[in-house]
């Protein structure tokens, strides 16, 4: 039943949107064709290392995983200045590895920390020359490759250090400015988050204030909620870019579910401004500069489990390299990406074919507390798996200490000589989500 009412919604959209563009007024068509022309095409033959080319030039994606670097940059030009005010220069600000499997049962995004320590590799500047290989913090791959004016090549020598620290090779990239993402949230009427505390920006830095609770961001507070690092509430007072990732991927993870929710696709208007707004505010690969093509991946999307989504942080530590404060990379962080380039899931995603557990897990617990070891084994945020339940499905139990056992296995023919084997029955998944994701 789930599956047939996303079917439906999706099948209703698209349908919508072919309407609106072979029977709507010419002013439709025409804002389209404005969006279209308005996205700044990268393409980066001859400057980044490694890349995948399309098996099939008509549907680059299709059966095949795609790995997206998602690079929201710090430039403080034009608009962006008035949001964070005049500097000169390119900068990175967030930086996200997006990974959406093969089989597009599970989408996994992991926010790269932009203080940690990493060898960035020689890049081509602008005037054709190459950088020397040298170690820094990863957000300066970014400012180094674009010499200070394109962000062409700030955009490749970041997917070349990502290729060289990872292992996983970037298929596709878009750089969004943070205007960019002003005009996102306001096409699908803001984001509601739910938030455990009052937050208060340092005013010095960022105009945000929220109360504990339910609130709806419009594009302008989001833009503040994802940049500031200094004041109280929600990991503030740390001033640290660590509480800002597990800020950052809360507030990603609840604009998903608002996009995947009936709110947005079943609603053709909305539908059109997210096209509009995301296609006027990226610097982007020719692929996912394509609408055509993006259309392609995002109906091929239309049945995942919003509990498929997962967010990932990378273990790191604390460290010091030539006097300066920053990060490292835990072992850990290795297997996290080596799982990635094999298309390989998580542990919390659940697939459609995976067989119940009729026993207990090692940790006595569900496949959500497998999963809830943030900084742990997995260095996974604390139940990133976690979307909230559909209508129809379910209640289950979430008392830990009933998860591992099976129905009737005390009464199945127990001591009767003709023992049956009790019926498995599944794990249950309950929903832990991020802090200021709403149920």
């Amino acid at each position: 039943m789930r599956s047939w009412r996303k079917t439906l919604v999706f099948r209703s959209v698209t349908m919508s949107v072919v309407g609106v563009m072979a029977f709507g007024s010419a002013a439709v068509a025409t804002a389209y064709h404005n969006a279209i022309s308005q996205i700044e095409v990268q393409d980066l033959d001859g400057l980044v290392a490694e890349q995948v080319k399309p098996k099939d030039p008509s549907d680059p994606f299709k059966g095949t995983p795609v790995n997206l670097l998602l690079m929201g940059t710090d430039i403080r030009d034009g608009s962006n200045a008035d949001i964070g005010g005049t500097v000169s220069g390119m900068r990175s600000d967030t930086t996200m590895l997006v990974h959406i499997s093969a089989d597009r049962e599970w989408i996994e995004i992991v926010s790269l920390p932009r203080d940690t320590f990493v060898d960035i590799p020689s890049c081509q500047l602008p005037d054709g020359s190459q950088t020397q290989p040298y170690r820094d913090k990863f957000n300066a791959s970014f400012e180094v490759g674009s010499g200070d004016t394109s962000l062409k090549h700030a955009a490749a020598c970041t997917i070349n250090t990502v290729n060289a620290i990872t292992g996983v090779t970037v298929t596709n990239h878009a750089v969004v400015k943070m205007n960019g993402v002003i005009d996102v949230v306001d096409a699908i009427g803001g984001v509601k988050m739910c938030l455990p505390e009052a937050l208060h920006g340092d005013p010095r830095s960022a105009r945000i204030d929220l109360p504990a609770g339910e609130n709806r961001l419009d594009g302008k507070t989001a833009i503040q909620f994802l940049r500031v690092r200094k004041g109280t509430g929600m990991g503030l007072e740390l001033g640290s870019d660590l509480t800002r990732i597990e800020r950052q991927q809360s507030f990603i993870n609840a604009t998903l579910r608002q996009i995947l929710s009936a709110e947005t696709l079943a609603d053709p208007t909305k539908t059109f401004r997210l096209i509009n707004a995301a296609l006027g505010s990226l610097s982007a690969d020719p692929d996912i500069a394509d609408p055509g093509k993006v259309a392609g991946l995002a109906w091929s999307l239309r049945e995942i489990e919003k509990r498929n989504i997962i967010m990932t942080k990378v273990p790191v530590y604390d460290t010091e390299e030539g006097g300066v404060g920053g990060l490292g990379w835990s072992p850990e962080a290795a297997e996290i990406f080596a799982r990635m380039a094999a298309d390989q899931p998580p542990e919390q995603v659940v697939l459609p074919d995976a067989e119940p557990s009729a026993a207990p897990s090692a940790s006595g617990g569900a496949g959500a507390d497998a999963g809830a070891q943030a900084g742990g084994d997995s260095g996974t945020e604390e139940g990133d798996a976690g979307a909230e339940p559909e209508a129809d499905d379910p209640v289950e139990s979430t008392d830990s200490g009933d998860t591992g056992e099976t129905a009737g296995a005390d009464d199945a023919g127990a001591g009767t000589g003709t023992e049956q084997p009790a019926t498995p029955k599944p794990s249950p998944s309950p929903e832990v989500l991020l802090d200021g994701v709403c149920a």
